[in-house]
């Protein structure tokens, strides 16, 4: 009984604190008013510009980082899943890890309108992914993806286009 008392109370606390870091969120950077934090553990950081469409959701886990200068866009009508990563910095591939001067990859992030991101995808700098999209679960973007297509891999790819463009 009295771990059930402790549970409940803690998760209290817990559910107030995040609630009071998604206000912080909204103060800092651009989120529409209908945008849904959908879990725990969702991480907004950096200096750079994040924006949050209408009607949008992103999933617990799940983390949008931007640094100075750089923007972290998520269109309208959007469903990001669980454990999605979205970056607009990185190491390269060819930077010597020994060195403390590493050379780093800076690009804006754009997801278009009516995307849906499946659980676990990585999303790289400078990519744009269309409208009218879907991104298979476990993918890694680095490259842009038109509109209107279902896409999936590592490096992710179009699989095919969409058969209607009224889903998500």
């Amino acid at each position: 009984m009295l771990n059930k008392v402790i549970y409940v109370i803690m998760h209290y606390f817990l559910k107030k604190y995040q609630l009071e870091l998604y206000r912080q969120y909204k103060k800092k950077y651009k989120i529409s008013s209908s945008f849904i934090f959908n879990g725990k553990d969702i991480i907004l950081s950096g200096q750079g510009n994040i924006v949050l469409g209408s009607n949008t959701y992103i999933g617990s886990n799940s983390s949008i980082s931007s640094n100075k200068g750089y923007n972290a866009i998520i269109g309208n009508n959007c469903a990001i899943s669980h454990n999605v990563r979205i970056y607009n910095n990185s190491y390269h591939t060819d930077s010597d890890f020994n060195q403390p001067n590493r050379l780093v990859k800076h690009g804006n992030v754009t997801i278009g309108d009516g995307v849906w991101v499946g659980a676990n995808v990585v999303i790289l700098p400078g990519v744009h992914i269309g409208s009218n999209y879907v991104i298979g679960a476990n993918s890694v973007v680095n490259k842009d993806i038109p509109n209107n297509f279902v896409a999936s891999g590592i490096p992710c790819k179009p699989i095919r286009l969409k058969k209607s463009k009224n889903v998500c």
